[in-house]
């Protein structure tokens, strides 16, 4: 049990130990910086001797407080304090606390089990024996050196150590002055809606009650809808890191690098419509990145078994022993050469080097040559042979049959002796294509993440995943090093699950007519949930803490018996007082119980090993493969050293076997989650509600670039799948509305949030019935609001103003453009009358039914030059409401006008109400009509046909009722008769 009054240790999370006097150690009397003995002389070992506070010398505070009860550093050299009268010292946990790589870092609830077991102390405090007794043997050398050095070259030994103490991000509340009328006018807002539908359910319309009902209906689920989406934007914040400081805490001169590695994953499917140049490009930028080459792997996953992916990442490897090396002499932004030879701008800018010049045109040519050896391989793959395709050697190739074959792993780069043309190191780089069997569900996407993250566990074991889609490349060089800002923080860090950056593309026209940069979502949206409890995880761009991903709990949690944090948001100041109160009462799972690395404990056999392994049933989480569940034990990652790289990759080859994740929590309760076609928002609400939370990275330039589908056919089957996900989520077990509010770990906002991306699909339902509304009431003479007090003309206005401001205000602070907001609200409806009205009923009929729907891969490129794809037109269903509701309201407004003729001079004030409503339908879908008509004006037959016949429709209706002649009864028509004498 942790005392509650002794401090923690900065460094590897336990208490300060009591000497014989009773008298906790304290290692700096300047600034009394929580710092274990243990830890302490590790330090000095290391030849690290200033406080990692304060940055004041160990031997002038020994000598200044005159202690000779001391501790001898570097043979006498100077003596520190090692005493304190005061046990209760105050301990900082911000700026100050700093990371060591080299010591791995155990809370207590890892060490002692709930019973007080000490089996896993007395093992880890042996483990810690030897480390220290090999970095002491390791510092003996360096030690001698730097003490014959003079004096001068040692105090700039201090310098980086200086540096280290600096922050590594900074957290940026948005002012005042922008927040503040933000927030009043929600609440303004709020108020004057409640009102609103207080005085629209109050006052019916006798003369359309059906009308009248079925639009109350609808204002009411889109205030509902509108709550559920604003006020998880009630605080945004913004971010800044300084990568600057991150490699002075990391990166020491004459040291190894202490930047945690990083595992790169990259999926793909089918070559012919993710084409295997795209992938290539996205794999040369992610082998250039500015981080060290041993610490990045990148696995390339082929979940189509295609032996064109194989040959083109071949051709890729031998490419980037040119391209890596160029890359990073000239410093070059963007690292894909596609996407860097086809930018516009003066790319002599800034290189001062006078061989740049004649070596870009010998790399474009290059670049040039090796495009035309994959489009070869291309135009050779577009018709298999009929007995199948052979590798070089003669035999078949093993992914023939893409839906029966064997798990497949090859490295190209990295560990291979594959060096670059510089002869310098390069990245490994590792295919990987699982197995497939017939009988066995292997869950797409997700499916294939989760065979990533078993291999990379196996292979290299980096604490950290970034995956990417094949389509995005990395953009900015030191994305990395962003992410590695938060993750490698040991305040900020400790409790994050994943690092999201905002997706950005290219190819998209001028105007975005579809709104493919969805920039409300990324920029509004995505940092006000950057103020609760983090970004929800969209799929791409993103670094994963591994540990989250095997389903661990975070070290601390967020919402503990006693604490004061904020269920809905915002930051608690008493939070963060009491650390040991946080580690004494966070209660972790079993699998928290051992996080550190076994294969490096003395006397530990491999009979005990499997042991500890059966006794904590690890195998029924992780899977049968002992080398997979010791590497899921090391906190800091890594692989053995003595490891054989035959028998890694032979294990590999087994945690890729379709049969694999059966009866273990793969899939269920560890790495991405199954039961969605949506599986990153159903994998992020996972972590979320375990106490995680994410952050949101907004570097100046964009991290990762993509594609977007800018064809409306392909953009429309996109949003489909993405709604058919949330109503997946909706029905599972896995709903926001219930799932994990016993934990209490989810905060009110954040599930608000969660909430909102699961039942939005259901808006369609009632915003097709509202976009049909103005079409009915001019065809029918009716209207769904009486006639109009002076209270409810002022209720009107105050709403209108109310969502004016708001949007004004929201655009003031989040810095999108006006263009951006309209264009966002014209897909909003275009998309809620078309593939989320399909995504309900196919939801429905795939959950409730088991009728499954298949998807294809958008197309990543266009055909006819640039914005090719926008003026084509491709036959899809889900161009017929849309079609439908155009029509139906420009019928409506025709015979709105020739009843006004008709009626007089009385008539024309109603009709403007009803008109408004119309064009209203119909400006929102006007950019769904310029893509229905083509470049050539030209839409398909079918959808005409459809229109034309739901048109008819209505318009027989509107025939039937007869709206340009009055209703008279028949006794007027008798008495009309014979006054006239007929």
């Amino acid at each position: 049990m942790m005392q509650s009054g002794v401090p923690l240790c900065n460094i590897c999370g336990e208490q300060l130990k009591h000497d014989d006097n009773e008298e906790v150690f304290v290692a700096c009397h300047e600034c009394n910086f929580p710092i274990c003995k243990a830890c302490f002389e590790h330090e000095i070992s290391e030849g690290h001797r200033v406080c990692l506070r304060c940055s004041t010398p160990y031997g002038e505070r020994a000598k200044d407080d005159g202690d000779d009860d001391g501790i001898k550093v570097l043979e006498d050299q100077s003596t520190m304090a090692s005493q304190s009268n005061d046990p209760n010292q105050p301990q900082d946990v911000g700026l100050h606390a700093r990371h060591v790589s080299s010591v791995s870092t155990v809370d207590d609830s890892d060490v002692n089990d709930k019973t007080g077991n000490s089996t896993w102390k007395s093992r880890l405090q042996s483990w810690k024996g030897k480390e220290k007794k090999n970095k002491k043997k390791k510092a003996a050398p360096k030690a001698e050196n730097e003490s014959s050095a003079p004096p001068e070259q040692q105090m700039e030994g201090i310098q980086p150590t200086e540096a280290a103490s600096l922050p590594l991000s900074v957290l940026i509340p948005l002012s005042k002055s922008k927040v503040a009328p933000y927030r009043t006018v929600i609440i303004m807002r709020l108020i004057i809606l409640a009102l609103f539908i207080h005085y629209r359910v109050t006052n019916p319309v006798d003369s359309a009650f059906g009308l009248w009902l079925t639009s109350i209906i609808c204002e009411i689920w889109f205030a509902f809808s509108w709550v559920l989406d604003q006020f998880p934007k009630w605080f945004p914040v913004d971010r800044q890191t300084f990568i600057e400081n991150l490699s002075a805490r990391f990166e020491r001169e004459g040291e190894p690098s202490g930047l945690a590695s990083v595992d790169f994953f990259v999926s793909t499917v089918d070559p012919m419509k993710e084409p295997p140049l795209i992938t290539a490009n996205t794999v040369l930028s992610i082998l250039a990145v500015d981080y060290p080459v041993e610490k990045v792997s990148c696995y390339v996953s082929d979940d189509g078994a295609a032996m064109l992916t194989f040959e083109s990442l071949v051709e890729t490897a031998e490419f980037a022993k040119k391209w890596v090396p160029f890359c990073k002499k000239f410093s070059i932004e963007p690292r894909a050469p596609e996407y860097y030879f086809s930018q516009k701008i003066d790319y002599l800018k800034d290189k001062v080097q006078p061989s740049f010049v004649k070596e870009r045109r010998a790399m474009k040519r290059d670049y040039e040559e090796y495009k035309v050896r994959v489009n070869a391989l291309v135009s050779k793959a577009q018709k298999a042979p009929e007995d199948g395709w052979t590798m070089p050697d003669g035999t078949p190739w093993p992914g023939n049959n893409s839906r029966d074959h064997p798990g497949m792993i090859q490295a190209f780069l990295g560990h291979t002796g594959a060096r670059d043309i510089e002869g310098n190191e390069l990245p490994r780089l590792v295919y990987v294509s699982r197995e497939k069997r017939p009988g066995y569900q292997h869950h797409k996407k997700a499916g294939a993440e989760n065979a990533l993250v078993r291999v990379s566990a196996v292979l290299t074991n980096a604490p950290f995943i970034l995956n990417l889609d094949c389509d995005h490349y990395v953009n900015n060089s030191k994305a990395v090093r962003e992410a590695m800002c938060f993750l490698m923080d040991p305040e900020v860090g400790r409790d994050v699950c994943y690092v999201q950056f905002p997706q950005r593309f290219d190819g998209i026209d001028r105007s975005d007519r579809y709104a493919n940069r969805n920039t409300v979502f990324f920029d509004v949206n995505m940092k006000g949930l950057d103020g609760i409890q983090g970004p929800v995880y969209v799929g791409t761009g993103c670094v994963f803490n591994r540990h989250a991903l095997y389903g661990y709990s975070p070290p601390s949690m967020h919402n503990l018996p006693g604490s004061s944090s904020c269920c809905c948001g915002g930051r608690s100041k008493k939070s963060t007082e009491d650390v040991s109160l946080a580690y004494r009462d966070a209660k972790r799972d079993e699998l928290n119980a051992a996080t550190y690395n076994l294969s490096e404990i003395d006397n530990y056999d491999e009979h005990e090993r499997s042991m500890l392994i059966s006794q904590m049933s690890l195998e029924k989480t992780f899977g049968l493969s002992t080398v997979l569940i010791e590497s899921t034990l090391m906190e800091k990652g890594g692989v053995p050293e003595s490891a054989d790289p035959a028998m890694l990759i032979k294990e590999a080859v087994h945690v890729i076997s379709c049969g694999y994740e059966e009866k273990t929590e793969w899939g269920k309760e560890m790495g991405w989650i199954y039961g969605s076609v949506t599986e990153d928002i159903l994998t992020g609400f996972k972590m979320h509600s375990r106490g995680w939370r994410s952050i949101y990275c907004m570097p100046l330039r964009p991290a990762f670039k993509g594609s977007a589908p800018i064809n409306l056919s392909d953009r429309l089957h996109q949003v489909l799948r993405w709604a058919l996900g949330s109503i997946e989520i909706f029905l599972s077990r896995h709903c926001p509305l219930w799932y994990g509010v016993a934990g209490g770990h989810l905060k009110c906002l954040q599930r608000m949030a969660y909430i909102n991306t699961i039942v939005y699909p259901f808006t369609s339902l009632p915003l097709i019935a509202y976009c049909t509304l103005p079409a009915i009431c001019l065809l029918t003479g009716k209207f769904i609001i009486p006639v109009l007090s002076n209270l409810a003309s002022v209720l009107f206005l105050g709403l209108f103003l109310s969502i004016i401001m708001t949007s004004v205000l929201e655009l003031r602070w989040s810095g999108v453009s006006i263009e951006d907001l309209w264009r966002n609200e014209q897909f909003w409806v275009i998309g809620g009358v078309s593939a989320h009205l399909f995504a309900v009923f196919q939801g429905l009929l795939k959950m409730l039914a088991g009728v499954d729907t298949n998807f294809t891969v958008t197309a990543k490129a266009a055909e006819d030059g640039e914005f090719g794809d926008l003026y084509i037109v491709k036959w899809t269903t889900l161009l017929i409401p849309p079609t439908t509701l155009i029509v139906v309201n420009m019928v409506g407004v025709v015979a709105g006008f020739s009843d006004a003729l008709n009626g007089g001079y009385e008539s024309w004030g109603p009709l403007f109400g009803k008109v408004f409503f119309a064009f209203w339908v119909i400006f929102h879908l006007y950019p769904f009509l310029k893509g229905l008509m083509g470049r050539q004006n030209r839409t398909p037959t079918i959808v005409i046909l459809w229109s034309v016949l739901l048109a008819s429709v209505f318009s027989m209706i509107w025939v039937k009722i007869d709206p340009f002649v009055n209703k008279v009864d028949s006794e007027t028509i008798a008495e009309a008769c014979v006054a006239i004498d007929c």
